[in-house]
């Protein structure tokens, strides 16, 4: 099970850090992943990190603007989110696939096996 939380609405320029509680089936996990999800559009890949050797991936229009990270005692991933724009603004989602995923297959929304019910990112002024 996924529980993710942190969504809210902020001004332009300004951050948020969206958390991703994992329990359940947490040693079978390998990847983990956030998407997005704007209205009337599919949902997009944001960044991924393999659990034990934690490494990562992000979509290009992240922009080194976002980072995710883990905390692996806690079973918890982590989006820290600056530099927002209006454009960020989706409903993301926290997934996480048995698979090690690398390169493509991370960005792959049919690669998870379990997500999260999402938390609404709004950047408005």
């Amino acid at each position: 099970q996924l529980q993710a939380s942190g969504g809210g609405t902020v001004l332009p320029g300004g951050s948020l850090r969206l958390s991703c509680s994992a329990s359940g089936h947490t040693s079978s996990t390998n990847t983990m992943a956030w998407f997005r999800q704007a209205p009337g559009k599919e949902p997009v890949f944001v960044q991924s990190i393999t659990w034990h050797g934690g490494r990562t991936y992000r979509a290009s229009f992240v922009q080194g603007r976002f980072t995710i990270s883990k905390n692996n005692a806690d079973n918890i991933v982590y989006l820290q989110m600056n530099s927002l724009r209006p454009e960020d603004t989706a409903v993301y989602y926290c997934a996480a696939a048995t698979g090690n995923l690398i390169l493509s297959t991370a960005k792959d929304a049919n690669n998870y096996n379990y997500w999260g019910q999402g938390t609404l990112v709004t950047v408005s002024s």
